[in-house]
């Protein structure tokens, strides 16, 4: 083997281990989450135009590429967001108010202590539709199954 295809392969060797070296790394930076308890008057609030917003966690887990957790409060009458979709599936639990899904194409009224599962790239929307603001709980998850995103 001459010393030009020596210096070849050794170049091809590190730059085909980049992508493990890389892996490796996310790997260590992004432990699984572990199991926890995280306290409502602990959280950081965030204020947003529509309302607040306290983040729980955003990590893979020991099952999951990722899952995320936070709570948002919508004054009356505001929307979260416009009608969108995702491919990730996602659960909310109201805690407080009155809100209006978009689930399957139909607004539905719901109110505390109700949840809603929306299914991976589907339509979907939150509204407070009543005169307190509207508390709820938003979990979201990636899986092997989860097609990529567009993003």
């Amino acid at each position: 083997m001459t010393k030009r295809e020596f210096k070849l392969v050794g170049m091809t060797v590190m730059l085909m281990s980049i992508p493990l070296v890389l892996l490796a790394h996310r790997s260590h930076l992004l432990a699984d989450l572990p199991s926890s308890a995280y306290d409502w008057n602990t959280r950081t609030v965030s204020q947003t135009k529509t309302g607040e917003r306290r983040a729980f966690f955003q990590s893979p887990t020991a099952t999951l590429d990722e899952l995320e957790c936070h709570a948002s409060t919508l004054r009356p009458g505001e929307s979260a967001h416009a009608p969108h979709q995702h491919p990730e599936e996602e659960m909310t639990i109201v805690k407080e108010g009155t809100v209006e899904v978009l689930v399957n194409g139909e607004l539905k009224r719901v109110g505390p202590g109700s949840v809603v599962f929306q299914a991976a790239n589907q339509l979907h929307s939150i509204k407070n539709v009543g005169t307190t603001p509207a508390v709820y709980h938003a979990i979201k998850w990636r899986s092997a199954k989860t097609a990529p995103t567009s993003r």
